[in-house]
């Protein structure tokens, strides 16, 4: 039939129904592969697909490609395991709970442990895992901020003078609480000027305020504060671009961070302009701005 020829190349037989390269689309995503990659995990799902007699029981596309209703994207790490049997995925992998599920799914019980989140290796399974912060290795987290935040509150007469007394006591008594890093603080905003460029006609408006930095930092200047359901399960130790807060007053995050014992290092800006209504001359700007703190 037409499907069998497009479904790959070389001439399938009776005892060998499927060519040496195989095509697949996954979830609209298409993939050419050899046939001995397909099956080089018995018991696997795919190793069931394409080493049964009835190749006619297999689902197809419009073009004859063999058709996997499944995550196309996610699909290329199944592959490459199925080639020599390792994982390698980039840094800063997202989706490593959703490869799981897949793993789970195409029936390949090593890769799932290796997807595991007790592991805290992630980019190569050949490599050492990855060292553990002193944040993480701490039994209570939270006891862990109490104590920075009731430090920070200290009298000065108990601290031993203001300011910067009061911050060196801390220092002093837990050098592993407050640990030293970057945290940069990015909003998109917009403000519509009138006429005159005097006033304002519609004040400042922050749409959301992105956190970037390691994850361990993010939480305890921000907690509760910080939305993390874009990625929750970023390890203490990595880190992440896609924390935002749930409130949108910058200053309220500043305060945040001076409490903690950040202190602006640089910032950077751009803005566009555009007329609001082609009738009037009220000009509507919209900026992106980020704001690089950093704790000693």
């Amino acid at each position: 039939m037409a499907l069998a020829d497009n479904a790959g190349c070389g001439k399938p037989s009776e005892d060998f129904p499927f060519p040496e390269i195989i095509e697949l689309n996954v979830g609209g995503q298409v993939y050419i592969t050899r046939h001995p990659t397909l099956v080089s995990v018995p018991g696997s799902l795919l190793w069931e697909m394409f080493t049964q007699k009835n190749i006619r029981s297999l689902a197809r596309d419009s073009k004859g490609r063999f058709f996997v209703d499944r995550d196309g994207f996610l699909f290329r790490y199944i592959l490459d395991y199925m080639r020599d049997q390792q994982l390698v995925l980039p840094d800063h992998f997202p989706e490593r709970s959703r490869l799981q599920r897949e793993a789970e799914y195409f029936m390949l019980p090593e890769l799932v442990k290796m997807l595991a989140p007790k592991l805290s290796k992630q980019n190569s399974l050949g490599d050492d895992p990855c060292q553990s912060d002193p944040e993480e290795l701490s039994p209570n987290a939270d006891a862990t901020r109490n104590l920075t935040s009731a430090g920070a509150t200290l009298p000065s007469a108990v601290a031993g003078g203001p300011g910067g007394a009061v911050a060196a006591s801390v220092g002093a008594a837990g050098t592993d609480v407050r640990r030293a890093g970057f945290i940069t603080i990015g909003y998109r905003g917009s403000y519509t000027l009138g006429r005159d460029s005097q006033t304002d006609a519609k004040f400042r408006r922050v749409a959301r305020i992105m956190v970037c930095g390691k994850t361990s930092l993010a939480k305890e200047v921000f907690g509760d504060t910080l939305n993390e359901s874009r990625d929750p399960d970023r390890p203490p130790e990595r880190y992440t671009s896609r924390y935002y807060l749930k409130f949108t007053f910058l200053e309220q995050a500043f305060d945040k961070l001076a409490d903690a014992g950040f202190h602006m290092v640089a910032c950077n800006s751009t803005g566009t302009c555009a007329f609001a209504h082609d009738q009037t001359d009220d000009r509507i700007w919209t900026s992106y701005t980020e704001y690089v703190f950093y704790r000693e």
